[in-house]
């Protein structure tokens, strides 16, 4: 029998410890929760400190764009926790055995461990690439198999799980949890009792699968140990199952109940009451997972004896053409691909780019936007930076405390993660430090004047980096001026254009200095009909892309 995977600290983030105290805008945080169906002040059950424990990637191939929304969209929650100075214990696990594992590590004549040890590396690359912090606990289901067993003997004693025996009596393996038995099944889900608090959760509860829309989930086919006749009654669950033929001889784990390997629910009860205890702050994940698989989770977690999480917080889908992004529909753009062809940058922009509780339509025109983005992010950051002689180090954008943001980039965030409001704040930022380096060659006070350039600068970035998105900071710096595959290319590109123009722009300096004012003018006037603008400074003339 596998031991116990025992706690491994991987990653203390550095904004957690540099911000001494929580904010004072953390009173007025409100977040929505799935099971009550309203958005709610958050309180945490620890005065500065914060728990979540989000679903991670079940490894049985490549990641896609779907699954790294939910990675990006829980990673920006986080990053605000910490920027309002939580400490936060993130987890998110890895199921690392499944029916769909055995069967393609079968067909591609794997090991099931091969292949899901290869796919949980390349999920790692694309959480790494995209700027994704890494969770303070990875855990794989592989690794709790004592953890799953205890659970389920705790269900089993406290009447609320059972096992199914051969016609003589031995168990079998298979162990189904008793849904009749537990009166408060259907909380999170059963949306026939809750009120819809806005059109986002609106639009979620019409997609998203739940109690009283089971039917047949294209997006969640039925365990076939769920399929069972054994069970007692069709609600009814698995917790443990026993082994198929097909199923390899280490597969599979001796029990009280019999040889087999976890249901699909249980790991996540395990591991997170191993890692965060009792009633911790946040379950996450995507919306796919809302039922059966939180159901089930929230279900039997409470009847084992512990508290479930406190508040439930569900990704949107991307959609392609309104359709949910899935391998299984054949729409699924893997993240290699993706990077081939935008920088990594652009990519996490345009992922993050709605709320999270939002479907994200996937299409060029996202990226296109994403990477007018970029380019205006970066020429601001680049302008001020060289205004100002420098720009500021990493350790005083990080430092920077909730409190000190923008109001209107703080209240977006507050408002239950509103990125789209937050990154408009942004960009209201911009347009200011614009503005101000526009004036600096007139203004006497040029000290006050390059003053007020660095303090609209140090909040872009660390409102950027409230989002994952400070250009300056890594992953970004490591891989090329916009991040990312496909970066090497941006850049030499740019590179090429920015001699071009530079020529010009010198040329249009000695036309200015010889007081030709038409030729000055006309090699502007060449340059905008081409898509170029021109911004005059102090320092000398600078350009962008229209």
């Amino acid at each position: 029998m596998t031991n116990t995977q025992e706690p491994q600290n991987i990653n203390i983030s550095s904004v957690a410890t540099a911000v001494d105290a929580v904010a004072s805008a953390a009173a007025d945080l409100k977040l929505y929760d799935t099971a009550s169906h309203a958005v709610s002040n958050f309180t945490p059950i620890k005065p500065g400190q914060v728990g979540m424990y989000v679903c991670g990637a079940t490894v049985q191939s490549s990641p896609h764009i779907g699954h790294i929304r939910a990675a990006v969209a829980f990673d920006v929650v986080r990053r605000w926790f910490e920027r309002l100075g939580y400490k936060v214990t993130f987890v998110r696990n890895v199921t690392d055995i499944d029916d769909k594992i055995l069967d393609k590590a079968s067909a591609a004549g794997q090991q099931w461990w091969e292949r899901a040890y290869i796919y949980e590396r390349e999920f790692t690359e694309a959480y790494n690439t995209l700027g994704v912090e890494p969770p303070t606990y990875e855990p794989r289901a592989t690794g709790h198999m004592i953890d799953m067993i205890d659970l389920i003997k705790q269900i089993i004693d406290n009447g609320h799980g059972y096992v199914v025996t051969d016609e003589n009596g031995n168990p079998t393996g298979n162990v189904y949890f008793d849904v009749a038995s537990w009166p408060h099944y259907g909380e999170l889900t059963h949306q026939k009792q809750t009120a819809v608090a806005d059109a986002a959760s609106e639009v979620a509860d019409a997609m998203g699968p739940s109690v009283d829309n089971t039917g047949n989930d294209k997006y969640n086919p039925v365990d076939p140990a769920d399929m069972s006749e054994d069970k007692h009654d069709p609600r009814d669950f698995a917790l443990w199952k026993a082994p198929k033929d097909s199923d390899p001889l280490d597969a599979r784990w001796n029990t009280p109940f019999g040889t087999g390997r976890p249901g699909w629910h249980i790991e996540c009860s395990a591991m997170s009451h191993r890692y965060l205890k009792d009633m911790f702050d946040i379950h996450g994940g995507g919306l796919d997972l809302r039922f059966p698989h939180h159901e089930n989770e929230m279900a039997q977690t409470r009847a084992a004896g512990y508290d479930s999480a406190a508040r439930w917080m569900h990704s949107a889908w991307v959609t392609a053409k309104g359709e949910k992004m899935s391998k299984s529909l054949g729409n699924g753009l893997s993240v290699p691909a993706v990077l081939a062809e935008n920088s990594a940058w652009v990519v996490r922009y345009a992922l993050g780019s709605v709320q999270y509780r939002s479907m994200l339509e996937w299409s060029d025109q996202t990226l296109t936007e994403a990477q007018s983005a970029y380019d205006r992010v970066s020429n601001f950051i680049e302008r001020a930076g060289a205004a100002v002689g420098g720009q500021p180090p990493r350790e005083e954008i990080v430092s920077i405390s909730a409190d000190a943001l923008p109001a209107d980039f703080v209240a977006a965030m507050n408002d239950d993660i509103n990125v789209s409001g937050a990154s408009a704040a942004i960009f209201t930022a911009i347009r200011s430090g614009n503005t101000l380096l526009s004036k600096l060659a007139d203004r006497v006070d040029s000290d006050v004047a390059k003053d007020e350039v660095r303090a609209v600068l140090v909040n872009v970035r660390a409102m950027l980096d409230t989002l994952g998105l400070d250009p300056l900071a890594e992953p970004w710096v490591s891989e090329g001026a916009a991040g990312g595959a496909g970066a090497g290319a941006d850049s030499a590109e740019h590179t090429a254009l920015d001699r071009l123009v530079s020529e010009q722009l010198e040329e249009r300096a000695e036309a200015r200095k010889a007081k030709d004012f038409a030729r000055a003018d006309a090699i502007r006037d060449a340059l905008g009909a081409a898509g170029i603008t021109i911004e005059d400074t102090p320092q000398g003339s600078t350009w962008t892309l229209k």
